[in-house]
């Protein structure tokens, strides 16, 4: 998960912080030089670490720490406003033209999935009510004009080309004229990388923008590659002039030191970033909400959003009905399990919880592959037994076992905590709807 080795040091940091009932200055520069540290591990830029730890021990030693009830939760609270400045303030949105079309450049390394990621934000883009069409301009690498048509049909989004033996300036002015004859109002450029910045590269991506006058230049850069990603972007912005990032395979990252460092180097936002290789997994960058995150305060918000993106409304009425009548049986739990795998890992999920300790987190095996085994427990169960759970007999469970690749007391456990929690949700659904009466856990 993004951040994870961050996370976890820094809320080791803090943990003694709040602990003290008084801070002495000295307590201070000790907790700062361990943030420091800790930063420098997760391979955030040198001259980024030293001014981010300036602005904090600046303010951190001021007079409103020191004679604080609760120094400690201020300076968190400190370090949390410097991480939110450092990574942008607020979310930076794509400049949408007010009439016309909205033209925006893909631009990149290889290697750093910028085909994909146009795929993925066409598909962002197209969910708010805009007819985004895909340009094809990498006409060098083996396959890339299939492979982009390959990821825009799976996201239902139009793609224009014109093949390989034409000069992607060109092919990038036809597009446009393309567009507005089939009413199109956003343009995305998929433009050809290199595995290195080179002048030809340059040549090429300042062509192509001179010739269509692009509102929004977007880098697409590999936060995997840490510093090399902010160098990147640093010399793509000194060329071209971007107009934001786009970082990749940020859920693979357990540093973070790229998205940390980026907008520092290049005054340029982070727009958007990757958090797996699902066409739908492509997220808005909320600096407060990365922040939160990094701290352990979580991150309600984006949980909330990815519960109402993935819970249908008249699903979850009818569930909340179920529960109230005990009615609640595996086919519903088998749903309801479906539901959260859509929403991402468990693991990123856990992390959103406010007050989650990264460091328990990481200690609990969080593993996905468990939900898959208690899938394969209720898949291999008839309809009759899902939906009336109490005529599992023992004969039922061997076969049950036997179909699913599982031990009996896997099943016996599935089947306990089931009860368990139909119980629990029961009692749940009660306090909702204020009725009086002690709430206590099943197996309390």
């Amino acid at each position: 998960m993004a951040f994870d080795q961050l996370s976890t040091k820094l809320q080791e940091v803090f943990k003694n912080l709040k602990s003290k009932g008084k801070l002495s200055e000295k307590d201070v520069k000790v907790a700062l030089r361990a943030v420091k540290l800790a930063l420098l591990e997760a391979d955030v830029n040198f001259k980024v670490v030293k001014n981010f730890i300036k602005s904090i021990e600046s303010r951190a030693i001021g007079e409103e720490v020191m004679t604080s009830l609760t120094p400690g939760q201020q300076v968190v609270k400190i370090v949390n406003d410097e991480l939110v400045t450092l990574m942008g303030q607020s979310q930076s949105k794509i400049l949408f033209s007010t009439k016309g079309i909205t033209t925006i450049l893909m631009v990149g390394l290889q290697g750093a999935g910028k085909t994909t990621t146009t795929a993925k934000l066409a598909n962002l883009i197209k969910s708010q009510g805009k007819r985004p069409l895909l340009v094809a301009c990498d006409i060098y690498r083996p396959a890339a004009i299939e492979q982009l048509k390959k990821v825009a049909l799976q996201v239902h989004v139009p793609v224009f080309d014109m093949g390989t033996g034409t000069d992607p300036v060109e092919i990038a002015k036809a597009g446009l004229e393309h567009a507005k004859k089939n009413n199109n109002d956003v343009v995305m450029i998929d433009t050809a990388g290199r595995l290195h910045i080179d002048e030809t590269l340059m040549d090429e991506l300042k062509n192509i923008k001179k010739a269509v006058k692009p509102q929004e230049i977007l880098l697409i850069v590999d936060a995997m590659t840490g510093q090399d990603a902010v160098n990147v972007a640093e010399s793509f912005n000194a060329a071209l002039g971007i107009d934001g990032v786009i970082m990749t395979k940020l859920d693979g990252d357990n540093r973070g030191g790229a998205a940390l460092s980026v907008k520092a180097v290049t005054n340029k936002p982070i727009k958007y970033i990757g958090m797996g290789e699902k066409l739908s997994e492509l997220e808005p960058f909320y600096p407060e909400r990365m922040a939160s995150r990094i701290l352990g305060m979580g991150d309600m918000l984006t949980l909330i959003e990815k519960a109402q993106k993935n819970f249908e409304e008249d699903k979850a009425k009818e569930l909340e009905a179920k529960l109230r009548k005990a009615d609640f049986n595996f086919e519903d739990f088998l749903e309801q399990m479906q539901q959260v795998k859509n929403m991402g890992p468990i693991g990123d999920i856990l992390s959103m919880i406010p007050g989650m300790n990264q460091a328990k987190l990481s200690d609990v095996q969080v593993d996905d592959t468990q939900i898959a085994r208690i899938e394969a427990i209720i898949l291999s169960m008839t309809k009759q037994e899902r939906l009336n759970p109490s005529i599992l007999n023992m004969s039922r469970k061997k076969r049950i076992a036997k179909g699913s690749g599982s031990d009996i007391s896997e099943v016996n456990r599935l089947i306990k905590q089931f009860e368990q929690m139909k119980v629990m949700m029961k009692q749940f659904s009660g306090m909702a709807k204020g009725k009086k009466g002690k709430f206590k856990l099943p197996f309390m």
